[in-house]
Order: C-alpha cells, then structure tokens, then sequence
C-alpha cells in the first residue's frame, strides 16, 4: 500500500511547485549527461552518428527498465527518489572521466580499447537510463501524495517540467558548460547540482515522512557523492595532464580547448612536431613534407595565380602552394580561428610552415568550407581540399556530390582540384568512393597515392597509428572539368607511379556519396 499522507512544511501549493522545480533541475541534468556522452564518445571512438545512435537508444530502452522496477520502490517514495538521484549524480557525474581514463590508459592496446570502449559506453548509457526511467514513477507519487489530482493532469504537470529542463540542459551544455567548464568539469558540476537538487527536495520537503535511519541515509549518500565529485573537480586537472602524456607521450607544449576542437602540439624542440585535433593525429614532421607536396604539386602543374586552399589551418599546403613562382593570392577557408593561430604564433609550428601567414599573398577566411563555396563568386586556377579524412562522420559532407559541385563552380576555365582522399591501403573502398563522387559531380579524374609513411598523419577515425593497421600511404584525387588539362596536371612521374600502384585496390560497383546519402564508413 502506498503512503498516502505527508506532513509538508510548505503549502500545498508551494509544495507541488517545488516538486516541479526539481523534476526541472533533474531533467537538464540527465539531457546533459546524455550529451556529455555522446560528445565524448564521437571524440574518442569517432563515428558520431553511430555513437549518438547507441548511446540515446540505450538509454531510451534503459529508461523504460528503470520504469518497471520503480513501480517496486514506490511504497517509500520519497527515500528513493533521494537514493536514486545520488546514484545518478554519481554516475553521470563520473561518466566522462571514467572514459576518459579508459582511452588514455587502454588506448595503446589499439583494437582492445576500440571493443571495450564500446562496452563502457553502452554500460554507462544503461545505468544512467535506468536511474533517469526510475524518476518519473517516483515523483508522480509524490506529487500525488502532496495535493491529489487526476492521474493525466499530474503526467502532464510533471512532463512539461521535464521537457522544459531538457530544453534548459541541452542548451547549457554546448553554450554554458563547455565553454566554462570543459567536458570533465563540466560533467562534475552537473552531477552535484544533481546530488543538491535531489538532496534538498526529499529532505527539506519530505524528511518529516522518513525515518531516522532513512534521513540519516540520504544525508550519508548525498554527503558521499559530493565529497567524490568535489576531489574529483580539485584533481581533474593533474588528471588531464596524465591522461595527456599517456595519450600524447611526456612532450605536450601546448594543449587548447578551442571553439571547434581540441589542439594539441607534441615535440618541436628535440624530436619531431606533431599536431593532434581531437585526439586524431594530423601532422607529423617525420613525414608531412611527403603528404603535402603529393596533395599540392601536381595541381600546381598549370595556371596557378589565384588558389584555394580548403582546411589546411597548418599553413603547411600554403607553404607549399607559395614555393610556385607566380602565385599572386592563396585564400585559405579554416573554420578553426584557434589552429590559424597556432601556425601564426608557435615558433615549431610556424618555422614548419615557412611562416606562411606572413606573406601579404596568403588571406585567411574563418568559415566552415561547404557554407563558404556557396556564396563564393571568385574563381581559382587551383583548389586544394586539405580536409580530414572522408571516415570521421562530421567530414562526410565534405566529401560529397554537393560539396564538389559547389568546388568545381569556383574552378576558372582549366583549374584543377586536388582532394585529399585518405589512406588507400587501409580504407580502399572510402579512397574509390571520393573518386566516383568527384565523377559524379561532373569531373574527370587522376586517382593516385603517395607511400613511405612514417607516421599516423591524417590517420582519420583512428586516433593514432597505434592500431594494428595503422596506414603507410595518402590518397589523392587530382579532378579537372576536362581530360586535357587534367593528363597535363598529372604528368609528372609521381603521379604516374601513384596511379598505378592505386589502381589494383580500384573497388568496382561502389556509388556516389550525396549529403543525403554518405557512404564513407569507418
């Protein structure tokens, strides 16, 4: 039998809003935990359409478990309800150091930490799913218990405070939380406005119902978890810098948190610089000159005053586009103002580039590429696509039917394109995929690669060459609106020895890759 009376210290009336206040505050911190898992799974793991995909159908599934055993804790509501938001604020509170740790310290066992991440992941999904799905039976009792009222008006009372704290939670989390706080703070934070929340709506507005045992339970519990977040928050930052040399090795000179990505420079005194962008290893010095005249100096063959660089915030492809006598102007697109400044300012960085933005030639465009090519109007001899690799989901745009079309609009009259395609020995079927779509957008083709890879460098949804086929050659489409132009722009013997040693991997049957439907797959 459930409990059917409660001795308040409010009104009714500010009761029942304060029970709606709380069903708010739990409810954006559970969006933010949602969230918070997602955002971290697609940086660690990549593929973030497949991560989101498991991580909220897991916790929807979860939420419904966590329905049906509530309706055995309902005989004591209120002790719970309090026990239930202290686990919650302690394991979405964890969360994202707990994987965070699991990457830095596994990752190095390559394919162990690709399968166990997963199996973290989805654990985590299914608990935080379950605490969530056991809230809502429970306040609907309690909400029932101060001032009764019919069974489809408390629901809907009780959902508009959840989904407006929804609204609020995921709102905070990309606008507020992030930029403040960072992801592991920040998930902190959120687990002890949880633990408070909680904590204060079953003590302060139904602990006259609890037992002294129960009362001194919850105070125990909620006592706990905040002393756990609260040395988790003082020592997030030595926990950074660990997980940072073990991911990074000892040599990180500079890690930033920049508005699009986290940027990390290893090595530029004794051994060799590398740059990492969330995570994924994306220049080597060991070896990048290699990528860089292999992506640039075949389109250069030709007309080449006016050229488009896309991506390539490095200034690295600019180095090599200025090192052609009649270059008059280089634009380069980069969405990311944080890498542009690095190039400029950090002294590895900008020495590797040549100094590149010093040159009055080069003009830099902060803009995501595929929403600059729509309103350009200018047109370019030549056009460079130094972009990550077509694997990571958030780069499938990038690499589609659409977005060439929109390239080949600013090529001038025998301009040619150079595309960046990814490892061909590793990814054939994503390599063969870029050059049918470059087809498909009306363009012919000279598909090549480049080997002698030192490296991981542009290793795409890989974070590092540590897996156990970590790539030892770059793909590259050079593409031109005519035959001609483009067996002139491929004629010098780099390009001839790529073309045939790609060829063997061609993939037969494969389709274009449209915004609608991406076909790169990790």
């Amino acid at each position: 039998m459930l409990e059917s009376s409660v001795r308040l210290p409010v009104s009714p009336r500010a009761g029942r809003f304060l029970v709606l206040a709380g069903v708010f505050v739990c409810a954006a911190c559970g969006l933010v935990y949602e969230l918070e898992l997602v955002a971290l799974a697609a940086y660690l793991i990549g593929d973030s359409v497949t991560q989101a995909s498991v991580v909220l159908s897991v916790m929807v599934f979860a939420m419904g478990i966590g329905s049906l055993l509530a309706k055995r804790l309902r005989r004591r509501a209120a002790l719970w309800f309090g026990v239930v938001e202290a686990a919650l604020a302690l394991v979405g509170g964890c969360s994202a150091m707990a994987l965070y740790a699991a990457f830095a310290w596994t990752g190095d066992q390559g394919e162990v930490w690709a399968g166990g991440s997963r199996y973290l992941l989805v654990a985590f999904s299914l608990a935080i799913g379950v605490l969530i799905g056991a809230e809502v039976p429970l306040l609907m009792v309690l909400i029932q218990r101060i001032r009764r009222q019919d069974a489809g008006g408390a629901v809907a009372d009780l959902f508009a405070a959840d989904y407006v704290g929804a609204l609020v939670g995921g709102l905070a989390f990309p606008f507020l939380l992030l930029p403040m706080f960072g992801q592991l703070t920040g998930a902190l934070f959120t687990g002890a406005v949880n633990a408070l929340a909680g904590g204060a709506l079953v003590l302060g507005l139904f602990g006259r119902d609890l037992s002294a045992r129960g009362r001194w339970v919850l105070v125990g519990a909620n006592i706990t978890v905040l002393a756990v977040l609260a040395s988790a928050a003082v020592l997030v930052d030595d926990f950074e810098r660990a997980a940072r040399r073990a991911v990074y090795g000892a040599d990180v000179r500079v890690a930033v948190q920049t508005d699009v990505q986290e940027v990390v420079l290893t090595g530029g005194r004794r051994r060799s610089l590398d740059l990492f962008l969330d995570g994924r290893l994306r220049i080597s010095g060991r070896d990048e000159h290699r990528y860089h005249r292999g992506l640039v100096r075949p389109a250069m063959r030709g007309p080449h005053a006016r050229v488009l660089v896309l991506g390539g915030g490095d200034g690295l492809a600019a180095r090599e586009v200025l090192r052609h006598p009649g270059v008059r102007r280089v634009d380069v697109v980069e969405l990311d103002a944080g890498v542009v400044g690095l190039a400029r300012h950090d002294p590895a960085l900008s020495e590797l580039n040549g100094h590149a933005y010093r040159d009055r030639r080069v003009r830099v465009v902060h803009a995501e590429a595929f929403h600059w090519l729509r309103s350009a109007r200018e047109r370019y001899d030549v056009v460079i696509s130094d972009l990550p690799d077509p694997g990571i989901t958030a780069s499938a745009k990038l690499y589609s039917q659409e977005f060439y079309g929109l390239a080949t609009r600013v090529l001038a009259p025998g301009g040619r394109l150079a595309v960046h395609a990814g490892p061909v020995s590793v990814r054939p079927r994503a390599f063969w995929t870029v050059e049918v779509t470059l087809r498909a957008a009306g363009l012919k083709t000279v598909p090549y690669r480049v080997g002698g890879r030192r490296s991981g460098f542009a290793a795409g949804p890989d974070r590092t060459s540590q897996g156990a086929r970590a790539p030892r050659d770059w793909g590259f489409v050079l593409a031109s609106r005519t035959r001609p132009v483009l067996l002139r722009a491929a004629g010098s013997e780099v390009v001839r020895a790529g073309m045939r040693s790609a060829e063997p991997t061609r993939v037969a049957g494969l389709r274009a890759s449209t915004l609608v439907h991406p076909r790169y797959a990790n």
